[in-house]
């Protein structure tokens, strides 16, 4: 469970794990198959969610604002085994943002200092945020908030306020359809992670993230002089990374440099494949 719980949040991290997501322990009982619920929006985009080995996980869409097309949102996939608290979960993750990997500078982030206060839903959602939210005219900023809570079951509609005020943001609304949602490219490299467990020296894997589940069909890892890391290759949870088991823990250190060969296929049946020299960043868990 705590493994499961470090990847998950990694996977929504990777090097921006100063990033907050709420997340709260269940008792997952482990005598019954795990089962992934996701939302139309997510099987739309993404295809049929991965499975779990126990308990019941949550897929959905987070749409992050477009920084370089006006008016557009990026849908990111998202997981959780938090049902209670989803809508909540989902909101402060948009908030945080998304700068990492390839996705650097292609977002509008939202306002510094921004906080939700508080979440109702009576079939219209009402969202609440601090005043630094302020009166945005950007119009996917609006969009993204409003899309990624309509697609969950029973929501009718949202209703955006500010310090307990209604927003005239809630305008915008009038003009949202899906034509807003930007088509998705080929999967793309999120980061180059090992992990290690806390105390320990050496790293247990290494993980090369992905924007989305993929199905790896290769991943060779080479040194910077060209000599090939020996090891297994698996795929995490949520198949949001291939998993590297070195068979020489001690040759991985943080920063140094590592060229990864990759080749994945999406649950859509979108490929792509590369060969980049990444830093290696060393997490602990």
């Amino acid at each position: 469970m705590k493994k499961i719980l470090f990847i998950i949040v990694t996977i929504a991290l990777i090097a921006f794990l100063v990033y907050a997501v709420t997340y709260q322990r269940k008792t997952i009982p482990v005598d019954k198959p795990g089962t992934v619920s996701a939302t139309k929006a997510y099987e739309q985009l993404f295809g049929v969610a991965p499975s779990v080995d126990k308990g019941t996980a949550y897929a959905f869409v987070i749409y992050f604002p477009s920084a370089k097309t006006s008016g557009k949102v990026v849908p990111f996939p998202f997981f959780t085994f938090d049902e209670g608290s989803i809508q909540k979960v989902a909101v402060e993750r948009l908030l945080a943002g998304m700068d990492t990997g390839s996705y650097q500078g292609e977002f509008v982030p939202f306002p510094s200092g921004i906080r939700l206060l508080n979440i109702n839903d009576q079939g219209s959602v009402v969202v609440d945020f601090n005043k630094e939210l302020g009166e945005s005219s950007d119009k996917s900023v609006v969009y993204a908030l409003a899309l990624t809570l309509r697609q969950f079951k029973g929501v009718k509609d949202i209703r955006i306020q500010v310090d307990g005020k209604d927003s005239p943001s809630n305008a915008l609304l009038k003009e949202l359809d899906g034509n807003v949602v930007l088509p998705l490219s080929s999967p793309r490299i999120l980061a180059l992670t090992a992990m290690r467990d806390k105390g320990v020296k050496d790293v247990e894997e290494v993980n090369l993230f992905f924007d989305r589940p993929v199905v790896v069909k290769e991943m060779k890892l080479f040194s910077k002089e060209g000599h090939q890391f020996e090891g297994e290759m698996y795929h995490s949870v949520f198949d949001m990374a291939a998993v590297f088991k070195p068979k020489t823990p001690g040759l991985f250190k943080e920063r140094m440099p590592v060229r990864a060969q990759w080749k994945v296929i999406d649950k859509l049946g979108r490929s792509a494949e590369g060969d980049s020299i990444m830093l290696l960043e060393v997490k602990e868990h």
